[in-house]
């Protein structure tokens, strides 16, 4: 064993003893990779607001039509933007244990008192199981809305591909996106991202002020965004976005604006 590996290993033994761990740290280059990947296009279908002003309201591409329902795990304190796709002519089923219903009622909304996951039991069920059960006999397209503080990651990497190529749309807010330096962590998360831009393309980034950024290496990472997402095959023509933020963009909290990072627009974290 080298003198330099030994004297890590014992670093990491004396602060385990009082509570302290050590991480890999994420290659560089690979964050930049998959920042690179993430850097949203502009395409033929120009983005609408749905939702509210502020926090719980989302950009999507105007491209809803014959979209036969929405899904939306993690229910929050507003149901603005489950509510216009009710209106839309959308059936919408909301999920989560943590509340008893929805923030506001419509005759389109089906609640369910469960969690989102990687199994299915009292408490969870998968997003396989909540479609198939919801839409039994049905393979139209889907819209995804999923905002569930972190899960979000093994939703993803747990959920079928033939369920994932019917959402047409989806939008997640992704969290603890600082992580990514963290190589073990990186190396899940990532394979998340890596999953959903095998067959959708990212449209849109709009970081939610709620909670900062974290910067290395030159590189910024906001440590939580909201991502939307279009499946490749609505795209007939599409080019690096620059418009950041958006027109249609609003701050999530009453915090300073947090503006999507020069490194996350137009491929330029590819370095």
């Amino acid at each position: 064993m080298g003198y330099r590996r030994q004297l890590a290993m014992g670093a990491t033994r004396m602060l385990g003893r009082v509570g302290v761990g050590l991480v890999q740290t994420t290659d560089p280059a690979a964050v930049r990779t998959l920042i690179g990947s993430l850097s949203p296009v502009a395409t033929d279908r120009s983005l609408i607001r749905i939702g509210p002003e502020g926090d719980g309201g989302y950009l999507v591409p105007n491209d809803l039509e014959s979209i036969s329902a929405c899904f939306s795990p993690g229910v929050s304190l507003v149901s603005g933007f489950e509510r216009q796709c009710a209106d839309a002519g959308m059936a919408v089923f909301l999920a989560d244990a943590s509340v008893d219903a929805p923030a506001e009622s419509h005759p389109r909304f089906v609640f369910s008192k469960k969690f989102v996951g990687v199994t299915t039991d009292a408490r969870f069920m998968t997003m396989d199981d909540w479609v198939l059960q919801a839409l039994p006999e049905s393979t139209s397209d889907l819209l995804l809305q999923i905002d569930i503080e972190g899960f979000e990651y093994e939703v993803f990497l747990s959920m079928s591909d033939s369920l994932l190529r019917r959402f047409r749309v989806i939008v997640a807010e992704f969290h603890e996106l600082e992580q990514l330096w963290n190589r073990p962590w990186f190396s899940i998360g990532s394979r998340a991202f890596e999953k959903i831009l095998q067959t959708h393309a990212c449209v849109h980034i709009h970081p939610n002020n709620c909670c900062g950024s974290f910067t290395m290496g030159g590189i910024d990472i906001p440590r939580v965004m909201e991502f939307t997402f279009l499946r490749r095959d609505r795209i007939l023509s599409s080019t690096p976005a620059m418009d950041f933020p958006h027109p249609l963009d609003r701050d999530n909290t009453g915090n300073p604006p947090l503006p999507l990072p020069p490194c996350w627009v137009g491929g330029r974290a590819r370095g």
